[in-house]
């Protein structure tokens, strides 16, 4: 019933058909009776949404073409991480980056522990918890580039050597390392990261750094005076 209603929940105001929810249910493996066992494990779902309040049995809509689970504005998390993404990036955008962090750090708030764990098999619930890691990831790289915009330079340094420790592939985190680093008169030590970016992704994946960041590397070690002015890309 978990796996059921996570799959609603997260195609929450749109109809999601028998098929989609047999394979996301049986990994595409289902038993002879699928069809049978969904009607009855949306039955035992009806009975405990009632029970969790939906008094009048509404929360989910059956149709020829499936289910759909009816939440309104504000009920699920997912809408407020989505709208919280959004304002940060126009704040962002506008070089308002006092809100910017505000908003990004709020939707971060959202994300807590591992987003669906040990339920994302199927293809809807595990694109699902791809997509909200990867939004999460990103939503750590823009907080990080709104503290580096306010001056916040010691504490993204702290934060950006714990996110490389966390996500030892992820180069952006070794670009916006090396660049606060460079801008706090800490040449040596950008360089150093970039020698242990190249060391793991040489180690782990048999590749070298990306273009940007071998860019980064090449600008840092001529002390090219544009890093004092923007983001290297």
């Amino acid at each position: 019933m978990e796996m059921m209603l996570a799959t609603l929940l997260v195609g929450a105001g749109r109809f999601i058909n028998k098929e989609q929810l047999i394979s996301e249910l049986w990994a595409g493996v289902p038993p002879r009776r699928a069809a049978a066992a969904v009607h009855v494990y949306v039955s035992q779902l009806r009975k405990f949404l009632v029970s969790a309040g939906d008094i009048e049995g509404r929360a989910i809509v059956t149709r020829p073409a499936g289910y759909l689970l009816n939440v309104k504005p504000g009920d699920l998390d997912l809408h407020d991480f989505r709208e919280a993404i959004r304002k940060g990036h126009a704040h962002q955008q506008a070089a308002e980056y006092e809100g910017a962090l505000e908003e990004f750090e709020r939707a971060l708030s959202l994300v807590r522990g591992q987003v669906l764990d040990g339920l994302a098999e199927g293809p809807v619930l595990g694109s699902f918890a791809t997509w909200v890691e990867e939004e999460r990831l990103h939503c750590l790289e823009e907080s990080v580039e709104a503290r580096a915009a306010l001056g916040r330079h010691r504490e993204v340094v702290g934060l950006l050597y714990g996110l490389i420790a966390d996500h030892p592939l992820r180069e952006s985190f070794y670009r916006q390392l090396m660049l606060v680093l460079y801008r706090s008169e800490r040449q040596v030590e950008a360089l150093q990261v970039y020698r242990t970016a190249q060391r793991v992704l040489r180690s782990e994946l048999g590749l070298e750094p990306c273009r940007s960041l071998r860019r980064l590397h090449q600008a840092i070690l001529t002390s090219d005076r544009e890093l004092d002015l923007s983001m290297a890309s």
